[in-house]
C-alpha cells in the first residue's frame, strides 16, 4: 500500500507519539526497524503518518521503548484502529479543505475543550445564520456551493453534544464578539439568544471579557485547546491567515494554557456574563 500522501492531523499525531517515545527510549529507527523485521523507511512512514500501523506492532514497539503508560498505549491503539469513512466528516473529504476535517475530529475526540474568541463565537456555539452570514463574508468571495459545504459542517460539529458524556467546553469570548451586528440585528440577535441557550447546559462555561477590563490580553488570534484522553495528546489549534495550526509541542500546550488560564481571570463569572449578554442583546 502506498504511503498517504494526506495524512489526517490524528493520524499525523499517532506517528509523532512513536518517535517521541522511541526518542525517549534513546531507540534508532533502524533498531525499530529490525524489532519488526521492516526498513527505516517505513519506520519513517509510521512516524509521519503516512503509513497506517496494527495495534499489535504498537504493543511490541512500545514494550520496545520500555514505555508503561498504559493509558497512553491504549490511546495510540485507539487511534491506530481508526478508520477512513468511520465519522461524519468524511462525507467532507475532497469538498471541504482538510483543516475543516481535522477541526471536527480535534473536537469529537476531546475530552474537555477550552476556546478563546475575540470577535466571533465558537463554531459549536453558533446559530445556522450566523455561521452563514461570516462564511458569505470571506474574500474572495466563496461559491455558494462551498458556503453551503462549510454551513452544513460548521452545524454538524454540534454532534458533540450529542454524545452519552459530551466534552466539558469553557468558550471566553471577548465583549467585541458581543457587539458585533454580523448579519444585521436578527441575525446578531438570534446568535446572542442562542448563545445563552447553550449557555445553560451543564457542560458548557460561557465567560464573556468585557471592555472594562483593564489588562491587556493578546486576543490577536483564536484559540482552541482541546484535551485528550490523555495529557499526551492534548492539542491547541490557532486560527492563521495562511490556515489553522495545530501545535502539540509542550511549550506551546504550556503558553495557550496560560494565555487560558489569564484571559478567565479577567472574564465575568458564568452567570453575570449571561446577564451581560441579557442586556445587549435587549439593545438590538
Amino acid at each position: 500500500m502506498p504511503p498517504r500522501e494526506n495524512p489526517t492531523a490524528r493520524q499525523v499525531r499517532l506517528g509523532l507519539e512513536l518517535r517521541k517515545l522511541r526518542d525517549r527510549a534513546g531507540k534508532t529507527a533502524r533498531e525499530a526497524a529490525g524489532l519488526l523485521s521492516t526498513d527505516q523507511a517505513r519506520i519513517s512512514h509510521i512516524e509521519a503518518g503516512r503509513i497506517g500501523i496494527s495495534e499489535e506492532r504498537i504493543r511490541r514497539l512500545v514494550a520496545f521503548y520500555a514505555c508503561d503508560n498504559s493509558e497512553l498505549i491504549e490511546a495510540l491503539c485507539a487511534i491506530a484502529g481508526e478508520h477512513r469513512g468511520q465519522y461524519w466528516w468524511d462525507d467532507y473529504r475532497g469538498i471541504l479543505a482538510p483543516d475543516f476535517l481535522n477541526l471536527a475530529e480535534l473536537e469529537h475526540h476531546a475530552v474537555h475543550l477550552r476556546y478563546l474568541q475575540p470577535v466571533t463565537f465558537p463554531g459549536v456555539l453558533q446559530t445556522e445564520d450566523y455561521a452563514r452570514r461570516l462564511f458569505d463574508s470571506v474574500l474572495p468571495k466563496l461559491p455558494a456551493t462551498e458556503v453551503g459545504a462549510r454551513v452544513e459542517h460548521r452545524m454538524r460539529r454540534k454532534a458533540i453534544f450529542e454524545r452519552e458524556q459530551p466534552p466539558e467546553l469553557e468558550a471566553i469570548v471577548h465583549e467585541a464578539a458581543l457587539r458585533m451586528r454580523i448579519g444585521g440585528r436578527k441575525v446578531a440577535r438570534g446568535q446572542l439568544e442562542h448563545l445563552i441557550e447553550m449557555s445553560e447546559r451543564p457542560e458548557i462555561m460561557l465567560r464573556i471579557i468585557p471592555f472594562t477590563n483593564e489588562d491587556f490580553i493578546d486576543l490577536t488570534q483564536t484559540v482552541m485547546y482541546a484535551g485528550g484522553v490523555v495529557p499526551q495528546l492534548d492539542t491547541t489549534h490557532v486560527d492563521a491567515p495562511a490556515g489553522g495550526l495545530f501545535l502539540d509541542a509542550a511549550a506551546e500546550l504550556d503558553r495557550h494554557r496560560t494565555l487560558l488560564d489569564f484571559a478567565e481571570q479577567a472574564s465575568l463569572e458564568p452567570a453575570e456574563s449571561r446577564s451581560f449578554i441579557h442586556h445587549i442583546a435587549r439593545e438590538l
